[in-house]
């Protein structure tokens, strides 16, 4: 199955959130989380794509350990939450902004899964409400559309690429 190589900005278990600043080639501090929330996996972006937002597309690295900002793992898509999200605080304006579902193969743990349909109970749910209530701490609506599989995720991603 292919995989494909992904940037960490924020690695599991994060209250800081970093973003990749493309001109200077940094991971840059964007904001600290409110106490008692944590991210909880790492969270990246996909090289040479590009979303609605016109960042990088998202992604959600499954695994049992946690990398650091800047780290470039090799992930198989297993799937994506379809999701609609406030364009700015207290916008009405919706856009896309899909987090994709990614495992490395060197996971003991997930890197057997080829699709969000055999994540263990509870997984989904947790990322779902991580999302919404991530949003919801800076004032922005977060709205899952769908969950999709690997081959729709993959499909997805190809007509990301710029």
């Amino acid at each position: 199955m292919s995989t494909i190589d992904i940037i960490i900005e924020t690695p599991r278990g994060s209250v800081e959130k970093y973003d990749f600043d493309p001109k200077l080639h940094l991971m840059k501090l964007k904001k600290i989380l409110p106490a008692g929330m944590v991210f909880p996996y790492d969270f990246g972006f996909i090289p040479d794509t590009k979303g609605e937002d016109g960042d990088p597309l998202d992604i959600i690295v499954l695994s049992e350990f946690h990398s650091f900002p800047g780290c470039m793992i090799e992930c198989r898509l297993i799937g994506c939450i379809e999701a609609e999200q406030s364009e700015k605080k207290d916008s009405p304006k919706m856009m896309r902004n899909d987090r994709y579902i990614g495992v490395p193969p060197i996971s003991q743990t997930y890197g057997h899964l080829d699709s969000i349909k055999n994540l263990p109970d509870g997984i989904l749910d947790e990322l779902q409400q991580f999302f919404i209530n991530y949003n919801k701490v800076e004032g922005k609506d977060f709205k899952i559309i769908s969950l999709v599989d690997a081959k729709e995720s993959k499909k997805m991603l190809k007509s990301s690429k710029k």
